[in-house]
């Protein structure tokens, strides 16, 4: 199966592109549809001494869709623009995801309005992957969903645990949600009704954690919604860049300094290296049909390439698959906003039942006292092996009652009493 590549996407298409697809292809073993104009691509081909064969393909089409081009205008305008017709591929089940540099807003607009969502998902989430001083993380949501409900948080914990455990290869992902401290009693009503949820889910669910965990390598999967992470990762970005210049002005200002690089050259050699961003390639969009990996627009051949791999890594491993799989219980939970929203038992209480009756047997099972206490919690993966000791968190997690809230989300609001609006009335009518 094919990965669709738009080579019309990014700063330095079509060249960076198919010289990145020509290596992925040569390296890996890959097929690399490249879709875009059939003539610059064939170029390009020839500039890196490459041409068209089984696992180099190519699918002409007349339209390109810019950086500054209005996602929702491309959609509908540019029907046979090179992204536009990689999404057709792979509707169509000849390419397995779509690999793209292009305009990151048409990537999203297209994946959902072409592919569609997987069942379960109501929000796609975009994951990054950070570096750390343990192995890389991952941040999900970097930037797709501005803002988040509780449950769109829960899936992506669920989607980024799929991923850091199938793509990245860690066995028991430490799970957390991004927050402003590490206490129950901290975040927003949003952060506080997803963190007690994931804490009674079979997950390696450690908590909080704070922006300073970020790159601690303490977490392997960081939860948050679209624009807390994109701040994120954005400031990262740009501490990087300041750090930068600031090594470089240490290094260039005199004999001392240079002579200390030349002592430190290999050490440094290695830091460059472990926040190569060019090494991880792109970041995929999870939770829909279909796999994108959107790329940084100006990519090298090198991002290009590694983009390529994910991509065919995670089709191969079946990432969509595990997500559906892992989903299908959550799912049933969807009937709690309206029922929250009239004034229901406690959310842990609906969930809870809500499995215990799934099958229509209403077998009764002893209630839980304490999130470690798993006994009557749904298994999200049936293949993946009881989180050991070691991994998880030593104390216990439940988090705050999401009842304690004054956040008026629409399906969790609640007053300070723990009563909801119409309850309060009920009682000052008597």
């Amino acid at each position: 199966m094919y990965i669709a590549v738009d080579a019309m996407g990014g700063d330095y298409a079509p060249g960076a592109v198919v010289e990145g697809a020509v290596s992925a292809s040569r390296e890996y073993g890959i097929e690399v549809l490249l879709v875009g104009n059939r003539d610059r691509i064939l170029h390009e081909l020839e500039r890196v001494q490459a041409k068209e064969s089984s696992l180099l393909a190519i699918q002409h089409a007349t339209e390109t869709i810019s950086m500054s081009d209005s996602p929702a205008a491309a959609v509908r305008n540019k029907r046979d623009s090179s992204l536009h017709v990689a999404f057709k591929h792979v509707k169509s089940g000849n390419a397995g995801a779509v690999v793209s540099a292009g305009n990151s807003g048409a990537v999203l607009a297209l994946a959902i309005t072409s592919l569609g969502r997987l069942k379960g998902v109501e929000r796609p989430a975009i994951v990054t992957v950070l570096p750390t001083l343990g192995q890389r993380a991952c941040l999900i949501d970097s930037g797709a969903n501005v803002e988040c409900k509780p449950q769109h948080l829960v899936q992506f914990a669920i989607m980024g645990e799929v991923y850091a455990r199938v793509v990245r290869g860690i066995r028991y992902p430490r799970i957390g949600v991004l927050s402003n401290g590490e206490e129950d009693s901290k975040g927003t009503e949003a952060t506080r009704v997803a963190h007690e949820i994931l804490g009674k889910l079979s997950l390696n669910y450690i908590g909080y954690i704070e922006g300073r965990d970020l790159n601690s390598g303490n977490v392997d999967v960081i939860v948050t919604d679209g624009f807390t992470g994109n701040v994120a990762l954005k400031t990262m970005e740009g501490f990087y860049d300041f750090l930068h210049a600031q090594l470089r002005s240490l290094f260039t200002a005199n004999w001392q300094g240079k002579l200390a690089y030349l002592l430190l050259r290999r050490s440094f050699a290695d830091l460059r290296a472990s926040l190569d961003t060019d090494e991880i390639g792109g970041a995929p969009l999870l939770g829909t049909k279909g796999l994108p990996i959107i790329a940084h627009g100006a990519s090298s051949p090198k991002a290009i390439k590694n983009a390529i791999r994910l991509a065919d890594e995670s089709v191969r491993r079946g990432v969509n698959d595990q997500i559906i799989e892992n989903l299908h219980a959550l799912s049933e939970t969807a009937f709690l906003t309206a029922e929250l929203k009239r004034g229901g038992r406690n959310l842990w209480t609906h969930i809870r039942d809500r499995f215990r009756h799934r099958d229509g047997q209403g077998t009764e099972s002893p209630p839980v006292s304490h999130p470690s206490a798993r006994a009557d919690t749904p298994e999200f993966d049936t293949h993946r092996q009881p989180t050991p000791a070691s991994h998880q968190r030593p104390n216990g997690h439940a988090g705050q009652d999401p009842t304690g809230s004054t956040d008026q989300t629409p399906g969790f609001a609640r007053s300070h009493s723990g009563h909801t609006p119409d309850q309060k009335e009920e009682e000052h009518h008597k």
